[in-house]
C-alpha cells in the first residue's frame, strides 16, 4: 500500500494519524500574516521585517490504541522561527527564537472537545476532515511569543534625560508620609 500524500492546508487528521504519517516544511513568514505583524517594524528600513524569515515546522500523526477497542487520534507539532521584537529594556530590536512544541488529542464533536479540554491537562481539539496546519502552527507560535522580549544584556540602556532627573528631584512627598507620622503618635518634648 502506497503512502498517501497529505495536504497541510486541508489535512484529514484521522487518516493522517491512522497512517502514522509525518509532514514537514518551511513557509515564508510573510504567509503567516498575524505572526508577521508581531515582528518589529524598522522605521529606517524600507523592507518588511518578516521578509526572508521562515517558519520551519514538522507534524506527526499517531493513533493510540485503548482498552476496549477504541483509539485516540493525536497530532504532534513542532514549529520554530525567529522574529525581530522590541526589547522592553532598551527599546531596540532583539531577534527572538520562537518555538512551539505541542501535542493535540482529537475527539469527535465540539462539545466532547470542550468537555474533555476542561477536565484534562491535554490540548483537545474537535476532529475535522480538513485542518489547516498553517493556521494551527501560526496560532501556536503566537501563543509562544514572549510576554516581555528583551536582550540578555542590553548594549545601550535607555538614556535618562536631564528633565527626568529634575522631575525626580522635585517630586512631591509620598502621599502616605503624613500617615506614617500619625501612626508614630504625638511627640512628647
Amino acid at each position: 500500500m502506497a503512502a498517501r500524500d497529505f495536504d497541510p492546508f486541508r489535512l484529514d487528521v484521522e487518516a493522517f494519524a491512522k497512517e502514522g504519517a509525518q509532514l514537514e516544511g518551511r513557509w515564508p513568514l510573510v504567509q503567516l500574516d498575524r505572526l508577521a505583524e508581531s515582528a518589529l517594524a524598522d522605521p529606517d528600513a524600507a523592507s518588511d521585517p518578516a521578509a526572508g524569515r521562515e517558519v520551519m515546522w514538522r507534524v506527526r500523526g499517531e493513533e493510540r490504541a485503548l482498552r476496549g477497542g477504541d483509539s485516540q487520534i493525536w497530532l504532534h507539532l513542532d514549529a520554530r522561527t525567529e522574529l525581530p521584537l522590541e526589547c522592553q529594556r532598551c527599546l531596540k530590536p532583539v531577534v527572538t527564537a520562537v518555538d512551539a512544541e505541542r501535542s493535540f488529542l482529537f475527539v469527535r464533536g465540539e462539545d466532547a472537545a470542550a468537555q474533555l479540554d476542561a477536565d484534562s491537562e491535554q490540548d483537545v481539539l474537535a476532529l475535522s476532515r480538513a485542518l489547516d496546519l498553517r493556521e494551527l502552527i501560526e496560532d501556536e507560535l503566537l501563543l509562544a511569543l514572549p510576554l516581555v522580549p528583551r536582550h540578555d544584556v542590553c548594549l545601550s540602556p535607555l538614556p535618562v534625560s536631564a528633565a527626568a532627573d529634575e522631575a525626580a528631584a522635585e517630586a512631591p512627598p509620598h502621599p502616605f508620609a503624613g500617615l506614617a507620622a500619625l501612626k508614630r503618635g504625638p511627640r512628647l518634648n
